[in-house]
């Protein structure tokens, strides 16, 4: 058996003779927080095409009545995030407006490489969780990531609308990704 030298994806080898198809895995989103904007933006984003899992440590919040065929962790994000393939593909939306919960989670992402980081609450709030990362020793760069509020400014008001809007901002960034 002979090996291919490597071809672009998706076309035919140069004497026609062989396809080569590039299948590449589903993007996947982390989202931190089985809260209720959660409910809405699992189902949707799922629907989408990603792969989802909601981290949650509070098994009362991510129960499966509440997250119906949606991946559920219950653990801290300091356990779980260590043990998670983060990459090019991986988009991670927190929450909980919990910092020992959002924070933890953001401590293990910010170095990776995922196409988006959003994490949700008011300017005021991301300002105080921006002052904290700094603290923490994270470069105003890497901080720079972290989209805040997460989601594009539709005037979003109920947990369906926010979900809305997260997730058209992550399928942007994504696209955008792709260019």
């Amino acid at each position: 058996m002979q090996i291919a030298a490597p071809h672009p994806p998706n076309q035919f080898s140069d004497d026609g003779n062989i396809f080569y198809l590039t299948i590449t895995p589903p993007p996947q989103l982390f989202i931190v927080g089985a809260v209720h904007i959660s409910q809405f933006l699992a189902p949707m984003a799922a629907s989408t095409g990603y792969q989802v899992t909601v981290i949650d440590p509070r098994a009362i919040f991510a129960h499966p009545e509440r997250f119906p065929e949606i991946e559920l962790v219950h653990a801290w994000p300091q356990d779980i995030f260590p043990k998670l393939k983060i990459d090019s593909q991986t988009a991670i939306v927190t929450l909980t407006h919990d910092p020992k919960i959002d924070d933890a989670a953001l401590h293990h992402v910010l170095a990776a490489t995922p196409f988006y980081i959003a994490c949700l609450g008011s300017r005021k709030t991301h300002d105080a969780r921006c002052k904290r990362l700094l603290a923490a020793g994270f470069s105003p760069s890497q901080i720079a990531q972290i989209s805040g509020p997460a989601g594009f400014d539709i005037g979003a008001e109920t947990p369906s609308e926010i979900a809305v809007s997260v997730l058209s901002e992550m399928i942007a960034a994504f696209r955008k990704g792709m260019e």
